[in-house]
C-alpha cells in the first residue's frame, strides 16, 4: 500500500478526523489535500478534544510527516492559532510541513465572503465566511497570493496593493460595505504570521511527496467536507469552492491517480448537513431533534446545528462511483442505538418514477421524495464492542445494507467519539 485517499461521503462532518488519526498511527506521511478552516476535524483524545482546522489529522504522531498541501487555502492567523493550541497542550509541530504554492486569506477575503451570503438577490449558500471561496477565486481568476509570494517582500506589497484596490472598489460601490483597508498593517500582519511559521514552508511539496511515494512510504490523502459538496459532483450551487472527491486529491497534493491504491469512504450511520441547500431525507423535530442531540450535531468550525436525517442510499451510491470506493468507515452507528426502527432510503420517486441515481440537476432533486426501506433497531449499546462478532444481529444487518449500497467492504466501524471506541474487520 502506497497511498490512501480518505473521503467523505455525505456533505461533510461524516468523521474523517477520527478515522484519518486511527489511520496514521501506521502511516508515514498525511497530507490535506484541499479546503480551508471551513473544515472541522475533531480527535477526541482521552479528556481533550481537538478540532482541527488546517493542521492534517495525523499532528499527534511525532514519527508522521504531515503536509498542507498546495490545495488548501490558508488563513495564516488560524493556522498560527492552532499551531499554538496543540503546542500549549504539548504536541510538538516539527513535523508539520505547509506547501510555497498554498494560497492564502485575506481580510478582503472575508469580508468580500460575508457581503456575498448577504446579498439576497444572489441567493444564500450558507457560508461559513472564513472567506475561503473568495480566495479560490482569486486563485483561479490568476490573482491570487501564495505562501512563496512571502519570500520576497517586493513582489507581495505590489500584489496585495493591487488586490486591496480591487477588493475595496468592489466592496464600497457593488456590496456596500464602507470598507477601508491599510496597505501596511496587512503587510506587517501578514509578514509576521509567515515569519512565525516560516521553517516550516517547503518550497515544492509535491516533491516531498513524490519522493515519498518512490520510496513506498504509507502516505494517507485527508480530504475536507464531503462528496456531496464537490464543486462539480455535489449539489451545485450548494457546495464548497474546491474539489474533496478522490480526484481532488491527486490536484491538490501533486501526484498520478495510478499511485493511489485504496479510496476509503467515511459514512456517517444517518445523514447530516449544514447551510443551504436540498437534503431529501431531512427530519424537521421529532427524530431530527434525537439524532441531532443524541450525535453532538453541531459545527466543529462554527457551531451551527446541523441538520439531521435517515441514511440517503442514493447519496451513498453516488459518492461510491464518483469517489471508486474500496472501503467504508462507517461513524456514529451508536447514536442509532435508541431507535426500535431505522429508516434507510434506497431510492427516490420524481415525477411518479423510481429513480436509483441521483439527480445533479438541483431543481430535480428538490422534487425528490426519499423511498424508505424500515429496518429493525438493535436497542442496546454498540459503545464498548471492540469485536465485530459481539455486535447485534440488527446492527449488523444495518452494516451489511450499507455495503450493499456502496459495493464496497466495511473495514472500520466507529461506536463512539473516543479513539479506542472502533472496530476493525
Amino acid at each position: 500500500m502506497t497511498v490512501t485517499v480518505i473521503v467523505g461521503t455525505q456533505w461533510g462532518d461524516e468523521g474523517k478526523g477520527k478515522i484519518t488519526d486511527l489511520l496514521a498511527r501506521d502511516m508515514d506521511m498525511v497530507v490535506r489535500y484541499q479546503g480551508g478552516n471551513n473544515a472541522g476535524h475533531t480527535v477526541v483524545i482521552k479528556d481533550k478534544t481537538f478540532k482541527l482546522h488546517l493542521t492534517p489529522s495525523g499532528i499527534f504522531y511525532s514519527n508522521v510527516l504531515c503536509v498542507i498541501g498546495n490545495g488548501v487555502v490558508i488563513d495564516p492567523r488560524v493556522l498560527l492559532e492552532e499551531i499554538q493550541t496543540l503546542q500549549s497542550s504539548g504536541y510538538s509541530v516539527n513535523n508539520l510541513r505547509i506547501s510555497s504554492q498554498a494560497h492564502v486569506i485575506f481580510p478582503y477575503h472575508r469580508d468580500l465572503d460575508s457581503a456575498q451570503e448577504q446579498k439576497h438577490e444572489a441567493g444564500r449558500i450558507g457560508t461559513t465566511s472564513r472567506g475561503i471561496g473568495p480566495c479560490y477565486v482569486d486563485k483561479f481568476n490568476r490573482r491570487g497570493i501564495r505562501i512563496w509570494d512571502f519570500s520576497n517582500e517586493k513582489v507581495l506589497r505590489q500584489k496585495l496593493e493591487w488586490n486591496l484596490k480591487e477588493k475595496s472598489f468592489i466592496l464600497n460601490n457593488f456590496y456596500e460595505m464602507k470598507v477601508e483597508y491599510n496597505l501596511e498593517e496587512i503587510l506587517n500582519e501578514y509578514l509576521g504570521y509567515y515569519h512565525a511559521v516560516r521553517n516550516l514552508v517547503v518550497e515544492e511539496s509535491s516533491t516531498l511527496i513524490n519522493e515519498a511515494i518512490s520510496k513506498n512510504k504509507k502516505i494517507l490523502m485527508e480530504g475536507a467536507q464531503g462528496t456531496m459538496l464537490d464543486v462539480d459532483h455535489g449539489t451545485y450551487p450548494y457546495v464548497t469552492s474546491s474539489s474533496p472527491v478522490a480526484g481532488g486529491a491527486c490536484i491538490g497534493a501533486g501526484f498520478g491517480p495510478q499511485e493511489v491504491d485504496e479510496v476509503i469512504g467515511v459514512v456517517k450511520a444517518y445523514v447530516t448537513r449544514v447551510g443551504g441547500g436540498p437534503f431529501p431525507t431531512e427530519i424537521e423535530g421529532g427524530v431530527g431533534d434525537t439524532l441531532r442531540e443524541k450525535g453532538g450535531e453541531y459545527g466543529a468550525t462554527t457551531g451551527r446545528p446541523r441538520r439531521c436525517g435517515w441514511f440517503d442510499g442514493v447519496v451513498l451510491r453516488h459518492a461510491s462511483k464518483v469517489n471508486g470506493l474500496t472501503q467504508l468507515a462507517i461513524t456514529k452507528i451508536d447514536v442509532l442505538d435508541s431507535f426500535e426502527k431505522i429508516d434507510i432510503c434506497t431510492a427516490y420517486e420524481y415525477d411518479g418514477k423510481i429513480i436509483k441515481d441521483f439527480p445533479t440537476d438541483i431543481s430535480r432533486l428538490e422534487k425528490c421524495k426519499p423511498v424508505y426501506e424500515e429496518m429493525p433497531g438493535w436497542r442496546e449499546s454498540l459503545s464498548k464492542i471492540t469485536d465485530y462478532q459481539h455486535l447485534p444481529v440488527n446492527a449488523k444487518k444495518y452494516i451489511d445494507k450499507l455495503a450493499e449500497l456502496s459495493e464496497a467492504k466495511v473495514s472500520l466501524i466507529s461506536v463512539g467519539a473516543e479513539r479506542g471506541q472502533i472496530i476493525k474487520l
